[in-house]
């Protein structure tokens, strides 16, 4: 855990909590970075809904769409610049030498990981308005967490990188 997680682990949600520790899972970091950057997923509302589904609570499709579509403009305006910036920086830093840009890719990356939190607890203070139904399976809130969200961004998942996420999810 880098320093940046440190210190945001003491100052974040139950939220925040649960996606730092289920991020390491067992290839959840390749299935989010995936079903990012091949079916156009916010992870944060990814997470947000594993998190819902580890408490085997499912939300109405209507209330995923409404909640994709209020966080898009953060994820959009805010960390989609921040993280092209950061990978622009991995391969191709204009002026700088490699160790001046290593640098300066490392604190782009801190402040990634923070607009992330910030989006996250910006979630997590929308959870007491949210109707949810409880189910008996945190599998079965899960699917039924992802087909909304599938249905919402209109395109369908990666397959196996959903498989892996919900696997990955405690029982």
């Amino acid at each position: 855990m880098s320093s940046v997680e440190t210190v945001s682990a003491t100052q974040g949600s139950p939220f925040w909590n649960f996606s730092l520790g289920y991020y390491r899972g067992a290839g959840v970091s390749e299935a989010c970075l995936e079903l990012q950057d091949r079916c156009g997923v916010d992870v944060n509302v990814m997470l947000f809904l594993l998190w819902m589904a580890s408490q085997k609570r499912v939300l109405t499709a209507d209330q995923v769409k409404r909640l994709a579509d209020k966080v898009r403009p953060w994820q959009t305006d805010v960390i989609g610049p921040i993280r092209a910036l950061r990978r622009m920086l991995k391969s191709d830093a204009p002026l700088l030498d490699k160790g001046s840009a290593e640098l300066f890719r490392t604190r782009i990356k801190a402040v990634e990981l923070e607009s992330e939190r910030l989006q996250q607890e910006a979630m997590y203070g929308l959870v007491e308005s949210l109707k949810t139904e409880s189910v008996t399976s945190v599998a079965a809130a899960a699917q039924a967490n992802i087909a909304a969200y599938e249905n919402a961004v209109g395109r369908p998942f990666t397959k196996a990188a959903v498989d892996t996420m919900i696997a990955a999810l405690p029982a």
